[in-house]
């Protein structure tokens, strides 16, 4: 068998990744990908270096994996800040590491395409990649955000499981967005209606645009938006390009939703979503002047209304926000895995990563006590 490690995505052929990981999840989308490539944001200069995994076995390929040697910890939503550490007062080296993931997107999803008609393909590919590491000083592999049954799989052949909150909406057949409130408690469902209300009194109108509809000055501006967003917040520019907004992003159909808030027909705040078959992810925002309550507005009940429009049954809002909990998000459990090449680490990664897991399983037991509805009507989501 041969571990073929590509260096861009554009050495694979968008029908064989197709085939692979098809084409609704937006984020692992061939045309995504090469996009984050050519618009200089997924390069070796960035710290992400495309690393993208094809195990064969002669002419048949066994499994495949979206991959970036990552040079840093940036733009991955799960720290390992403090594994780096660790590594480095005891003078070894952490990075590079082998990642896959989703770039700058902390949304779980498929992450290996494993041959179904290969038994132990997980295993094959497992030790493939252990022999890549060794081989060439990458300390180990790290797979964010995937889905649970896999997480399940790779915990039980070692990997390390890492576990993290987030705030989702699920679509329960609602047919407005009043139909979503009857759910709520009075008070709470009277505090929603005062921070719309409030947006409307500011003046503020808002648009939501879908694929073709967003024309080049809604990027252009959305841009300019996501950069002073970055800026206000970390005091440098975001992850992604202007290029990857008014090039890459208008090339992916109707994939891209965009909501944007305008004062006296001049627009001020934009928020872009990605969406697929089933669910809609929020993605960046961005304002020029702050008002009130325009962040939910924009970012979270505009999205619940396309969701309800669209009959969409899934809003995944982005990371972190225990804001979202009283606006009828509810807490989720997301995992990671996480495999090490140096040995003396595992006892205590085992520990903090246990540690860890049973303190964020409390943790989203408690913030389900402080969701919004009404008692007995909503049964969480596991």
């Amino acid at each position: 068998m041969e571990l073929e490690v590509c260096s861009s995505i554009g050495d694979i052929p968008a029908l064989t990744w197709q085939e692979w990981f098809g084409t609704d999840y937006p984020f692992l989308r061939h045309d995504f990908l090469l996009g984050l490539e050519t618009a200089g944001c997924t390069t070796a200069k960035t710290g992400w270096q495309p690393s993208h995994l094809i195990l064969r076995d002669k002419e048949q390929v066994i499994a495949a994996a979206p991959a970036f040697l990552k040079s840093h910890s940036y733009g991955e939503y799960v720290f390992d800040w403090a594994w780096a550490d660790a590594w480095q007062r005891h003078g070894l080296d952490y990075y590079p590491k082998l990642l896959t993931a989703t770039p700058f997107t902390p949304a779980s999803g498929p992450r290996l395409w494993l041959n179904p008609n290969v038994d132990d393909a997980l295993d094959k590919l497992l030790a493939a990649v252990a022999q890549f590491c060794k081989d060439h000083g990458v300390s180990g592999w790290h797979l964010l955000f995937v889905e649970s049954e896999l997480s399940k799989a790779l915990s039980t052949r070692g990997l390390h499981q890492r576990m993290t909150t987030q705030f989702h909406w699920f679509n329960r057949g609602y047919q407005s967005f009043d139909d979503f409130l009857d759910l709520f408690s009075s008070r709470k469902r009277k505090n929603l209606r005062k921070e719309r209300s409030r947006v409307v009194e500011q003046g503020l109108s808002l648009t939501t645009k879908t694929g073709s509809d967003i024309n080049a000055a809604d990027w252009s501006f959305f841009h300019h938006c996501y950069q002073m967003t970055y800026a206000k917040r970390s005091g440098h520019g975001g992850y992604l390009s202007r290029e990857f907004f008014t090039e890459v992003c208008p090339a992916l159909g109707e994939t891209p939703v965009m909501v944007i808030a305008s004062h006296s027909e001049q627009p001020v705040a934009a928020a872009l979503y990605f969406r697929s078959s089933s669910t809609l992810y929020g993605r960046y925002w961005g304002c020029l002047r702050e008002y009130d309550y325009l962040h939910f507005e924009a970012c979270y009940y505009r999205g619940i209304e396309y969701c309800i429009e669209q009959g969409l049954q899934h809003f995944d809002p982005g990371a972190q926000g225990e804001h979202k909990i009283q606006r009828g998000f509810e807490p989720i459990l997301t995992q990671s895995s996480h495999w090490i090449v140096e040995g003396g680490f595992n006892d205590a990664l085992t520990n903090f990563c246990q540690r860890e897991c049973d303190h964020v399983a409390e943790y989203r037991q408690e913030a389900c006590s402080l969701l919004p509805f009404k008692e007995g009507l909503i049964k969480t989501e596991d």
